[in-house]
């Protein structure tokens, strides 16, 4: 494993509750104790948390069961304010500074604010502050919500440069099949590519009572943190010390391996976008090309278009079979390009009246391993 300087540790709402209705302050005072050592051995830090929902509704004596938007928010408004402050007195305690980061899609959307993000991040860290991220459920509406902090800790790894993630669950990895109806499943130890046999083995998502997870939104955010060079971990939070034997080299739960060739720049951004404009769907032959030798996609490649989009959106690439490839920044328009797909590049200079006939250029393109 690469030497690790900096780790974002995601805590999700089941280990923060440890099966109870609010924060137990067991689980708070283990994921402090936790990290205030990694931060005194001279990691650098970065705590992306749920459970703000869980605390505002055990505070105000909340009911058990399905939510409005409206509800959430207001539990979030009020829980956010009193997990800052459990956080913060217990860090406090150890002399430990930390910095509250709330974050919404359109931070990672929109290039200044994305940048703007990594700059405050990198700021708090160089100050040995521990920046606690969680996203802006206060705000943020189902349209335009991240949608998990799985997801969400996977996209912080990435803007951080971190070598490691550790998501701490209610479960201790990835298995070979469900362990609670067969037995004799085993636990993949080590995941090198993220393939679809690996995707196949995720239980389908699920929606608890407190929070919002499960195994596939995990994997999503492996894919996510991994094709940016960070390696992930997905470990049982109840586990003694499981962040610091992480960091000490042991080997517990599912570790994904980053990708050789990590991405960077202008590219990094195009794939941590939280949201695409549309669709294009391709044929064999162009995903080939664009997979295996690097090409960029053209008119003739594309059998499909969805959705509404201009020139400089970006659009997720997906292949004959419906599975995604990757995102790239469309040089023509949605419109345009339903009158050009399938044709040669010697049609579209004619119909569109253009030299540039890449539907997307290799240099915009982003291809998942």
């Amino acid at each position: 494993m690469q030497r690790v300087r900096r780790v974002v540790v995601k805590v999700g709402t089941s280990t923060l509750t440890a099966g109870g209705s609010r924060p137990s302050e067991e689980s708070l005072w283990g994921i402090t104790r936790q990290l205030t050592a990694a931060h005194r051995a001279g990691y650098d830090v970065t705590l992306v948390t749920s459970g703000a929902i869980a605390t505002g509704a055990a505070r105000l004596n909340f009911p058990p069961g399905p939510r409005s938007i409206r509800e959430r928010q207001a539990l979030a408004a009020v829980g956010q304010a009193m997990l800052m402050h459990e956080y913060e007195r217990r860090f406090a305690a150890s002399g430990i500074v930390v910095a509250q980061m709330l974050l919404t899609a359109g931070d990672f959307d929109q290039h200044q604010a994305y940048l703007n993000a990594g700059n405050t991040v990198e700021e708090l860290l160089r100050h040995r502050v521990v920046p606690i991220v969680n996203e802006n459920d206060t705000v943020a509406t189902e349209e335009i919500r991240i949608g998990d902090n799985d997801t969400l800790s996977a996209r912080v790894a990435a803007l951080v440069n971190a070598e490691l993630l550790c998501i701490l669950s209610d479960v201790d990895g990835l298995y070979t099949a469900d362990p609670h109806r067969h037995p004799t499943a085993s636990r993949l130890d080590s995941v090198e590519r993220l393939t679809e046999a690996v995707e196949a083995l995720a239980k389908p998502p699920r929606r608890t009572a407190l929070g919002v997870g499960g195994m596939i939104t995990k994997l999503g955010a492996a894919r996510i943190a991994t094709a940016a060079g960070t390696a992930v971990a997905i470990v049982h939070g109840g586990t003694q010390d499981v962040v610091l034997r992480l960091l000490a080299g042991e080997e517990l739960g599912t570790r994904f391996l980053p990708q050789p060739s990590p991405l960077r720049g202008r590219r990094r951004w195009i794939a941590l976008r939280t949201r695409t404009r549309g669709r294009l769907v391709i044929d064999g032959g162009a995903a080939d090309a664009i997979r295996s030798r690097g090409k960029s996609l053209l008119p003739r490649g594309v059998l499909g278009v969805e959705g509404r989009f201009i020139a400089g959106d970006v659009v997720a690439i997906v292949g004959p079979t419906g599975g995604e490839l990757g995102r790239g920044v469309v040089s023509h328009g949605s419109e345009d390009l339903e009158r050009v797909k399938g044709r040669a590049s010697s049609d579209v200079r004619v119909i569109l009246g253009v030299k540039a006939t890449e539907v997307v250029h290799c240099d915009n393109l982003v291809i998942y391993s």
